[in-house]
């Protein structure tokens, strides 16, 4: 097993940044997931972790060892793709041991570590199938399993649930997720699904146009967002954000005024509350309800406050009506400021 480091890691494809001065440790055993919008290089990141990319500048260590110059089979990883990229003509047998006998791995031992494999995933009965007679989740239990037999340093996953059905997806993220903490395998899981970055990650790394914007647990990451992109990408619904003043120990916004109970100096910040937030607080905004969504047990209540539109969450049974004006409670110690010029949380 190995730990992964970026250090000031650069790609660029001629005058073109994917990657920007990257930096980061993924430790030893740890699940680490990069998250982030289609196009801001965390599949880059991914891609020169196992070798298919290569590095600008900086350097990629897998363990002790640099491994820029290093080719993709002497990486000691393996990596599940998004297309599963089975072959078609072999069975479910051959697939998960043509990577090791490409490596002139002993027969006997490319059965026991196939059998193993098919065993954990639950695919022995498969074993014998072509792909085409495969379900998406089975073929992705047998993308799996190659990566298993491999018996990697660090996994390497690139979106691998992508393809799947929404209850399926379900399904799979807890299987990789037990299946990494039973084998204990450094594990980089690249996806844009912030709910499988939440779900899945002892840390995730939030990034943004080729650059990290925050580390940390997902619950370090959903409390306290370092900036106001990782505040607006992580959380469903979103967070609520419009403008305001910081003065004399309150927040002025355009049709409401809150106390802080925090010392701030004077400043033009940008708020942000969670839909969840708005609970039992003296502090009170008037807002008109303009829609409300009922999804199972919780209510998603749309209002607007002036012209300020804001997202409620309520259980559902307690759910104010649609044309209601009702009172929003603010935890202010829920509550999030961020510096209008900067961005960053103040």
């Amino acid at each position: 097993m190995a730990a992964v480091r970026f250090d000031n890691v650069v790609k660029r494809y001629g005058p073109v940044s994917v990657i920007e001065d990257l930096s980061l440790e993924i430790k030893d055993h740890e699940f680490m997931v990069l998250v982030g919008p289609s196009g801001c290089g965390k599949s880059t990141a991914l891609r020169m972790i196992a070798g298919l990319e290569d590095v600008t500048a900086g350097t990629i260590s897998i363990g002790d060892s640099v491994v820029n110059d290093l080719q993709p089979k002497d990486r000691d990883t393996a990596m599940v793709f998004q297309t599963y990229a089975l072959y078609p003509h072999m069975s479910v047998r051959e697939n998960l041991g043509f990577g090791l006998k490409m490596r002139k791995t002993p027969k006997a031992e490319i059965d026991r570590r196939v059998n193993d494999a098919a065993s954990i995933l639950g695919i022995t009965p498969l074993l014998d199938r072509r792909p085409k007679l495969l379900s998406g989740g089975q073929r992705q239990r047998v993308a799996l399993g190659r990566a298993i037999v491999r018996q990697p340093a660090v996994f390497l996953f690139d979106e691998p649930l992508s393809n799947l059905d929404a209850k399926l997806r379900v399904q799979m993220r807890a299987e990789i997720t037990k299946l990494q903490q039973r084998l204990e395998t450094t594990a980089v899981y690249v996806t844009h699904d912030q709910v499988e970055a939440m779900t899945m990650g002892h840390r995730i790394a939030v990034m943004n146009a080729g650059r990290i914007e925050q580390v940390g647990t997902p619950l370090e990451v959903y409390d306290r967002p370092a900036t106001i992109f990782v505040a607006q990408f992580i959380g469903t619904p979103p967070m609520n954000f419009f403008p305001a003043k910081v003065r004399d120990g309150r927040l002025e916004a355009e049709s409401f005024s809150i106390p802080l109970g925090r010392s701030i100096p004077s400043t033009d910040v940008l708020v942000g509350i969670r839909p969840e937030s708005f609970r039992g607080s003296a502090a009170q905004i008037q807002a008109k309800v303009e829609l409300v969504e009922m999804v199972g047990h919780e209510a998603v209540v749309h209002l607007r406050a002036g012209e300020i539109p804001l997202i409620a969450t309520y259980e559902a049974h307690q759910a104010p009506k649609l044309g209601e004006t009702t009172a929003l409670g603010v935890d202010v110690a829920r509550m999030h400021l961020f510096d209008k010029s900067t961005e960053k949380r103040i």
